[in-house]
């Protein structure tokens, strides 16, 4: 079935709606504690869908999404009589609709489920595209499937529920998918002021449903990664080594957003040297990263651990083939690119000078 977005911020009618074209007989919605707090009261005390629905919650925070949030969705999925007609409903940020998908795309090899994002992140990153996963042995997302929600509500009404980090992180793939795009793009996502925005939230809807059109776009011509789809791993290969390393061997997680902008940074260096990015975009989006999501402290003393979890990522052929999306100029994205270990860490040094 193919996956309907839907751009609203009249949620309680699209819940509803959903639920009722579906024709289920059981509704299950998963949430964190937060949302649990922050927005299921909300939806309860509107939704008859909701109201009338099972709720299964679990611990916030991708440190949390694993096996043993997996299994206890599962579990509770079982207890409570969930069929392959039931509806799973995905209320939260990225780590509810990767957690919940997989375990809807799993349980009884396969129940229906609709992603209602309550992040900028969860809205125009993880919610959309099919890929559902939990992290494993240390790895992000190292576990997972991709299966297509039957529907996702992309709504800004809860944003406002939300620490300004999380809207910044979320921000950060819209920053993505504007150097995947088109200088134009760009520009008017570094003019947008998101950390003090205009009282118009239809706006931000708007550059929203425009991100997450570059991403569909993407999506639709290749599913499963084969090809195109690589672009939208720009900043990720870096990105996830900082995520990990901050999560298991600092043991201070750091937002997935912020991981992927200074990913970013550092991938565009590496555009740069081996693609001929022009520097001073390079410079003018360094400087915009510095100023908006500071700096990720590392030493040269940390590469080798930085290079091994680089090398462990999903993407690579085998773990001496660190693969990369990298960029000619904006708009041109390159898949499939290497590194040697040396430019790596060139690369690093740079991105130290450049936003520390």
């Amino acid at each position: 079935m193919a996956q309907e977005i839907i751009y609203t911020n009249l949620v309680i009618e699209a819940i509803d709606d959903l639920v009722a074209s579906l024709g289920t007989p059981s509704v299950y919605v998963i949430v964190d504690v937060n949302t649990a707090k922050f927005v299921l009261p909300i939806l309860q005390s509107q939704s008859e869908a909701v109201k009338n629905a099972e709720i299964i919650t679990v611990l916030a925070g991708d440190v949390n999404k694993g096996p043993d949030a997996l299994q206890k969705v599962w579990k509770e999925l079982s207890d409570k009589g969930a069929t392959r007609k039931s509806v799973v409903i995905n209320v939260g940020g990225g780590m509810i609709t990767d957690l919940g998908g997989f375990a809807a795309a799993t349980f009884k090899r396969g129940v229906r489920f609709i992603n209602l994002p309550t992040t900028l992140l969860g809205a125009v990153d993880a919610a959309v595209g099919g890929k559902t996963g939990i992290n494993f042995n240390g790895l992000k997302n190292e576990i997972g499937a991709f299966q297509d929600a039957v529907a996702v509500i992309i709504s800004t009404l809860f944003f406002n529920t939300l620490p300004m980090q999380q809207m910044l992180s979320g921000y950060a793939e819209m920053l993505k998918h504007g150097l995947l795009d088109d200088k134009a793009t760009l520009a008017e996502l570094m003019r947008y002021n998101i950390e003090n925005p205009p009282a118009t939230p239809d706006l931000l809807l708007h550059l929203i449903e425009k991100s997450v059109g570059i991403k569909q776009a993407v999506v639709a011509s290749d599913p499963h990664e084969n090809g195109a789809r690589k672009t939208l791993n720009l900043g990720h290969t870096v990105g996830h080594a900082f995520e990990s390393f901050a999560m298991d061997v600092e043991h201070s997680p750091i937002p997935h957003g912020y991981a992927v902008a200074w990913g970013m940074v550092v991938e565009l260096i590496l555009s740069h040297m081996k693609l001929g990015f022009p520097s001073d975009t390079l410079h003018q989006f360094a400087q915009y990263i510095k100023e908006h999501y500071g700096y990720f402290q590392i030493t040269c003393e940390q590469y080798p651990q930085l290079l091994q979890l680089m090398a462990h990522d999903k993407k690579n052929d085998t773990p001496e083939h660190i693969v990369f999306t990298l960029l000619k100029d904006v708009g041109q994205p390159v898949i499939d690119q290497t590194a040697t270990a040396d430019e790596i860490k060139s690369a690093l040094d740079i991105y130290r000078d450049l936003i520390q």
